[in-house]
């Protein structure tokens, strides 16, 4: 009420200082007065210098504090390869509007502080002039080249699609969040059908394309650094679009019309963190949690940058950008999760024909397609590795210094074989990781069985030696 009160107040007030001018430019007139008005037409472009002074100040004050966030400039450099591509963009653009700007401002209240009405001057009528308007019209007219072909090769280096990417995944936007779909080991995103929607099928998988089998709607979004990614990028309802801000990458999510978007993240969560921690302005507590550093809390993030509706501010997520090996650690843990084995394969029968889903593989007996023995061969790898860890702490708590760097050799060759269980689509290749894994982790157990072996014929050798020399 008091809101209403204040703005109906303020609403008078204006009415009330309209009527109060056209009642004094009504008596002047009555008066045939033109000194009054000479003077009102000085006030009057005097004060549109000084609010020149005041709104020209204000943007620059503005600018100062804005420009290096908005502009990528210090700690706010962009973390794509791209990124600095776009920002040089920016950069043009603004300095050249800011010329154009700053002139057409000075000129707008110059011209109306000199040219205002006052006595002995007189208007001159200008029908055109050909010069003039050639140079209004050339001179826009270079700029703008110059601008747009900049901008036509940033574009065309930015956007090119060759099919050399690394990783491809789907964002799929609707109101009020994004599913963010991971290929699997395969790498290849399975088929899509908007009739197939329905249930838990929220994206429309066609389950009869053996691609869908590995793929993974993560809830998670995880990258590795260093990267090309390409993102598919649709909707399903209305318009959104995909902004990841600190990447500089932005593209519309249409229904129907899938668009993407290629980038390569180039700074880790981790390191923007760093860089982050030495602007003062980041070294100031969060304002959601004020026992961290504002820095700390950092996350990159995908935003919508289309008002979608009244829940658009709920479709932010974070977005982690890790080390090769850490993202293929977190997706290895997200196969298990692969979105045909928890919504077809692993449901029963009684499920299926409640749910009303049809499995096309459901003639192969479990565990016999070849997503699930690569899967089974991969958890046995990581079985095996876990045993070397757990040795390796016993060794270090013994303090046994050969035998730390002995089991650390083998889990470094362990390793590289559960990379290739991760990662292997192939099936005599996975075999063969899982015979190397179990041909090391043999090694090592052995090597300790013959250590406990040595260890008890030295204990049993003491008292013997002992006995011996109380029997003398």
């Amino acid at each position: 009420m008091e809101i209403f009160i204040g703005f109906l107040c303020a609403v008078l007030l204006t009415v009330l200082l309209v009527q109060i001018a056209k009642a004094r430019e009504l008596a002047t007139a009555v008066r045939a007065d033109h000194n009054e008005e000479y003077e009102v037409n000085k006030l009057q472009a005097g004060m549109g210098v000084v609010f020149m002074v005041l709104f020209l100040v204000a943007c620059v004050v503005s600018f100062i504090y804005y420009a290096p966030y908005v502009l990528g400039w210090g700690v706010n450099t962009a973390a794509s390869e791209h990124g600095p591509m776009v920002d040089s963009l920016f950069n043009t653009t603004l300095l050249v509007t800011s010329i154009v700007f700053f002139a057409t401002q000075f000129a707008l209240f110059w011209f109306a502080w000199q040219y205002r009405g006052r006595k002995g001057h007189k208007a001159i009528y200008w029908s055109h002039n050909d010069q003039l308007e050639m140079v209004w019209m050339i001179v826009p007219a270079v700029v703008m080249t110059f601008l747009v072909v900049q901008g036509l090769q940033a574009w065309n280096t930015i956007m090119v699609d060759e099919g050399d990417h690394d990783i491809e995944i789907e964002a799929t936007g609707y109101q009020f969040a994004w599913e963010i779909r991971y290929p699997g080991r395969d790498n290849m995103l399975g088929t899509k059908d908007f009739r197939k929607i329905g249930g838990k099928n929220t994206l429309g998988q066609d389950w009869t394309d053996a691609k869908n089998i590995d793929d993974v709607v993560a809830s998670d979004i995880y990258l590795p650094v260093g990267k090309k990614i390409r993102v598919r990028i649709t909707a399903k309802d209305v318009l959104h679009n995909f902004y990841l801000p600190q990447f500089r990458v932005k593209m519309d999510a249409v229904p129907g019309m899938p668009t993407y978007f290629i980038f390569t993240p180039t700074v880790t969560t981790d390191s923007m963190r760093r860089r982050l921690s030495a602007s003062p302005d980041w070294q100031v507590a969060d304002k959601q949690d004020d026992t961290k550093k504002r820095y700390e809390t950092f996350d990159y993030e995908l935003a919508c940058a289309e008002l979608c509706g009244k829940g658009h501010y709920s479709m932010r997520r974070v977005i982690k950008i890790v080390s090769q090996e850490e993202y293929e650690a977190w997706l290895d843990k997200q196969e298990a999760n692969s979105t045909y084995m928890s919504i077809v394969r692993n449901l029963t029968d009684e499920e299926k024909a409640k749910g009303k889903v049809e499995d096309p593989f459901a003639s192969t007996t479990k565990g016999e397609l070849l997503f699930e023995k690569l899967v089974a061969i991969k958890d046995r790898v990581n079985t095996q590795l876990k045993s070397l860890n757990d040795a390796l702490i016993v060794a270090k708590k013994a303090k046994n210094a050969a035998e730390v760097t002995k089991i650390e050799a083998a889990i470094v060759a362990m390793q590289a074989q559960q990379r290739i269980a991760r990662i292997t689509n192939n099936l005599e290749e996975a075999n063969t990781a899982e015979r190397e894994a179990n041909r090391i982790a043999s090694q090592v157990m052995q090597a300790n069985l013959t250590t406990t072996d040595n260890a008890v014929i030295d204990s049993t050798a003491v008292p013997l030696d002992s006995t011996a020399n109380k029997i003398q």
